[in-house]
């Protein structure tokens, strides 16, 4: 009690992380393309749920190998036409020519899509090892160039705050990513992390190399611990055990892993405004419940209303699901890939 009364009086205490104090961040939002016409709903419905949440930009992934070319451009494309939002198109190299790639962007331009993610990508599953094609753009830096050239594209790339897995060190890979920022990229959005310490360690290290644009952080909340926990082996990401900790006990009750998933989400995003931080990329795995229980907590609150009969208020109706079911068109190897849930973003890809 004594040590409680001194702290008291000398002062020695933080506001809250949910004090009104904070200013509500600034959201931008990944999307997953969908292969079935039940997932292609879920997409839709997911996307005029959160789009009165007025997100700076939205991103569609891309898949290894240009698995989800089609479904990529379709989905930005109806984005563009149907909506008020910003979309950002996943642009990969990958297995692609230069002018293929060429072509697409200024498909993209002409259709009035300003904004590109770009990234080298993965090698179709199966695949050994990345081969650059020879007829194209070798790596992420070479297609931001290449894009610099055909127009005036707001290029997003990828970092990565616990190095990229086929990276062969730290350094090597913190150079590719002052490459991609010297090639002319506008930001970077970062692999997602759950330390916070693991962020700020990475923008020290960013500043210090002479990286000065701004690096977004990827947050992805936590439906589903045990696939998150498959995925972040795969792409290098340290679970940590707090974390674990949280979620144990909850596999049987989903309301319950919602409510943490929902707080972890919040915690990261406040503590990281208490550093200065207000711009974050939520992944959303084409669910809106935790996204507008997240966004709701943190003061973003619908600045609109969207001209669609379809449209649901998100304070009026919660998606009911089970986390532990795997959607019909969702490949747990594929998180492997570069449109997989990302932000979860990404993960190998460079």
């Amino acid at each position: 009690m004594t040590d409680t009364l001194t702290n008291w009086l000398s002062e020695k205490r933080i506001n809250g992380l949910l004090s009104r104090n904070f200013e509500a961040p600034i959201l931008s939002f990944e999307f997953i393309p969908s292969r079935t016409d039940a997932m292609e709903q879920r997409l839709w419905d997911c996307i005029q749920r959160l789009t009165p949440l007025a997100p700076r930009f939205v991103s569609v992934t891309y898949g290894a190998g240009g698995t989800t070319q089609v479904g990529t451009l379709s989905t930005v494309l109806r984005l563009r036409r149907e909506t008020d939002l910003v979309p950002a198109a996943h642009l990969t190299c990958v297995g692609a020519t230069r002018e293929k790639v060429d072509e697409l962007a200024r498909r993209y331009w002409d259709a009035g899509v300003k904004h590109i993610v770009a990234l080298r990508g993965d090698s179709p599953t199966g695949a050994v090892g990345y081969s650059p094609q020879s007829n194209g753009y070798p790596y992420a830096s070479d297609l931001v160039t290449g894009l610099r050239r055909i127009a005036d594209f707001d290029i997003s790339v990828a970092a990565y705050p616990e190095t990229h897995p086929a990276a062969s060190s730290p350094e090597a890979d913190l150079d590719n990513l002052k490459r991609k920022i010297d090639a002319g990229a506008t930001r970077a959005i970062t692999q997602y992390f759950f330390d916070i310490e693991v962020y700020l360690r990475f923008l020290d290290r960013c500043l210090k190399a002479g990286i000065t644009a701004p690096i977004i952080p990827g947050i992805m909340p936590v439906s589903n611990y045990e696939q998150i926990v498959r995925f972040s082996a795969l792409c290098g990401v340290t679970v940590p055990v707090w974390l674990k900790y949280l979620f144990e006990g909850t596999a049987k009750g989903p309301e319950l892993r919602r409510i943490v998933s929902t707080m972890v989400a919040v915690e990261q995003i406040r503590t990281l405004q208490a550093y200065g931080i207000n711009e974050f990329h939520v992944s959303t795995l084409n669910r809106s419940d935790l996204v507008c229980a997240i966004a709701h907590i943190l003061g973003v609150r619908p600045m609109h209303q969207v001209a669609s009969h379809n449209l649901i208020d998100p304070l009026k109706k919660m998606e009911i699901f089970d986390e532990r079911e795997t959607p019909t068109d969702f490949n747990t190897t594929e998180w492997t890939q570069e449109g997989a849930p990302p932000f979860m973003l990404r993960t190998l890809f460079g």
